[in-house]
């Protein structure tokens, strides 16, 4: 099988897979130019309430095949900030899986997703720096606001690999389980974020991305939804809420 992103939607839940495994599922060029419109896609796609980011096999991402970048290194680099950016705007809430190395590209993946759970054993790192390449300012930035500036700049810094302990330490990755309970864990958390409001998801994820202008819509999307009555009234209830609110069409 070709060097592809691979997709499927089971439950509410999209879940797109990084195959390249020949080469640790490195990105080809293609590979992120198809991501912005598979994402487009997922978003407008009113089954889809929340979207897993993973790799096939045992590796999630270990950065970039450079072999099929064509151009200047701003080119590459151009390609990556746009898939990144794409995942970090995608209007529902997104999980990265990960086993294996999450390195380069692939944090860079991984580091736009809203959350991350990765398996024991796994390995990060961050590593323009061995490869003389300037970091883009937008992922700088979405890191240091992952892990704090010290950590930010240890990995950036040294480019060295930090094991799962030390990610989940520094903020990097949310949940560390055994490799035999994450796809459980990963499932039943997935289930969890597809049963709350996306009223609520899409205005928390806004604002916790620094859109902090909106309050006035939100506020008028939150009196016209129907969600807020139903979930004081499925509460007094003891029942579970029917969240009717979807995503606005971005296109």
């Amino acid at each position: 099988m070709e060097p592809q992103l691979l997709h499927d939607v089971a439950d509410s839940v999209a879940t797109v897979v990084i195959h390249h495994p020949a080469k640790r599922n490195a990105m080809t060029a293609a590979m992120w130019a198809a991501l912005p419109p598979l994402l487009d896609t997922l978003a407008a796609d009113p089954d889809v309430r929340a979207l897993v980011l993973t790799g096939e096999g045992g590796t999630f991402c270990a950065g970039a095949d450079i072999s099929t970048l064509q151009g200047s290194p701003e080119d590459a680099q151009g390609l990556a900030v746009r898939a990144e950016d794409s995942l970090a705007a995608f209007p529902k809430p997104t999980l990265a899986v990960i086993r294996g190395h999450c390195v380069g590209g692939g944090a860079q993946l991984a580091g736009a997703c809203d959350l991350r759970f990765a398996a024991e054993g796994s390995l990060f790192g961050v590593t323009p720096a061995k490869l003389g390449i300037v970091y883009p300012a937008s992922s700088t930035r979405r890191l240091v606001s992952l892990v704090g500036p010290a950590a930010a700049k240890y990995l950036l810094f040294s480019g060295e690999l930090i094991d799962s302990a030390r990610a989940l330490r520094t903020g990097l990755v949310d949940e560390v389980l055994p490799e035999g309970e994450l796809a459980k864990r990963v499932l039943e958390f997935t289930r969890i974020l597809a049963s709350r409001s996306q009223l609520t998801q899409a205005a928390a994820k806004e604002f916790a991305n620094g859109r902090t202008d909106r309050d006035v819509y939100w506020t008028e999307q939150m009196r016209g939804s129907g969600d807020t009555a139903d979930g004081v009234a499925a509460f007094l209830e003891r029942r579970q809420p029917r969240f009717t609110w979807t995503v606005p069409d971005r296109g």
